[in-house]
This record gives C-alpha cells, sequence and structure tokens, in this order.
C-alpha cells in the first residue's frame, strides 16, 4: 500500500502512532515518578532496609539502572534477529499479560544475577545511570521507524513466552512500576526513618 507520493503506507508491525504514545508516555512517567519520590530522601532513607533479605531504596534505585539496560538489550537483541513470519500469533495478547503479570506483586521473583544490586554504587553514580539510560530509551521510542512487532526474542520466564520487540520496550516501564510500589512498600514499612527537619 503506498501513499500519494509514491511511498508505502504503514506496516502492521511497526508502532502505531497510538502505541508510540503509550510507550513513551509510560516511559516519562515512571522516570518523573521515581525521580520525585527518591530525590527529597535523606541518606538514612535512602539506606533503609526493611529486612535483612529486603532492597533498601537505595538498592532498587542501582537496579533499575542495570535491568533498563538489560531490557532494552533484549529491544535490539530481537531487532538483530530475522523476522518472525509468526509474529503475530506467537506474540499476540502479550501486551495486556506483561501488563498484569508485571503488577502483580502477590508472587516475589528473584532479580538474574547480572542485575541484583551490589551495594557499592553511590547515589550520585545510580541516579546517574538511571536517567542516562532511560533518556536513550525514550530516544529510541520517540523516534524509531523500525518494524518491531515482527522481531521477537523468547522470555527466560514460560509464563511469558516469545515477545516482540515493541513488548520487550514495553516492558521496560512496566518493571520499573512494579519498582515504584516497592519504593512505596519501603517508606510504609515499620522504622522507616522520618525526614530530616531542615
Amino acid at each position: 500500500m503506498t501513499d500519494d507520493t509514491g511511498s508505502e503506507g504503514p506496516r502492521p508491525d511497526t508502532l502505531t502512532e497510538a502505541e508510540r504514545a503509550h510507550v513513551t508516555q509510560l516511559l516519562k512517567r515512571t522516570r518523573d515518578d521515581f525521580l520525585t519520590a527518591v530525590e527529597p530522601l535523606s541518606p538514612d532513607q535512602w539506606a533503609f532496609q526493611p529486612g535483612p533479605d529486603r532492597w533498601s531504596i537505595g538498592l532498587i534505585a542501582e537496579h533499575l539502572g542495570l535491568v533498563e539496560s538489560r531490557l532494552f538489550g533484549q529491544v535490539e537483541r530481537a531487532l538483530r534477529e530475522p523476522a518472525n513470519p509468526n509474529w503475530e500469533s506467537a506474540s499476540g495478547g502479550k501486551d495486556a499479560l506483561i501488563t498484569t503479570m508485571l503488577a502483580n506483586r502477590e508472587t516475589p521473583r528473584a532479580a538474574p544475577e547480572p542485575v541484583i544490586p551490589t551495594g557499592a554504587v553511590d547515589r550520585a553514580a545510580a541516579l546517574g545511570v538511571f536517567q542516562e539510560r532511560r533518556a536513550h530509551t525514550l530516544a529510541f521510542a520517540e523516534t524509531t521507524r523500525e518494524s518491531l512487532k515482527s522481531h521477537t526474542v523468547d522470555h527466560h520466564r514460560p509464563a511469558y513466552g516469545t515477545l516482540n520487540a515493541y513488548q520487550w520496550l514495553l516492558y521496560i516501564p512496566l518493571h520499573h512500576q512494579r519498582h515504584l510500589d516497592q519504593i512505596e512498600e519501603v517508606k510504609a514499612a515499620p522504622g522507616f526513618p522520618p525526614a530530616d527537619v531542615v
């Protein structure tokens, strides 16, 4: 299908404008909500752990920088793969699946080893890494003309199965929202330090 200039019309495996707007809005909102939640924290609040095996907000921040790069790497990996001729059946309905599954925090999920925070990254570095990597993700989402939907990579968790590159991109802010909820749980935990009095 061509328009009156002779150019090909929209392909079914490229982002619609509604999809682009949706993912960019989520990327911006989760970025802004995260920075609003963490920037006023005192050092004690940043480092507070609600239990011996629980992450502090500082550890969550470090994790978010690590995982942003890893998840965007899955977008890039999918795009390096040949187009999947069965992409529609393989990834159909997965937008809703990942939205629902990532919103559910009732079942804890262990992070893969490469994105487990070490606590060795200071606050400025953790926030700097996150903001740099989110800016890269957002610029891609706002400008890409790649055929994201026809390129797929399997998730390591069988419940997700095959995801296309758009779904991996969408996964980034949906995963981030999961950790925003975790940050609020840390703040509500018994013993969370009071704010510094100026």
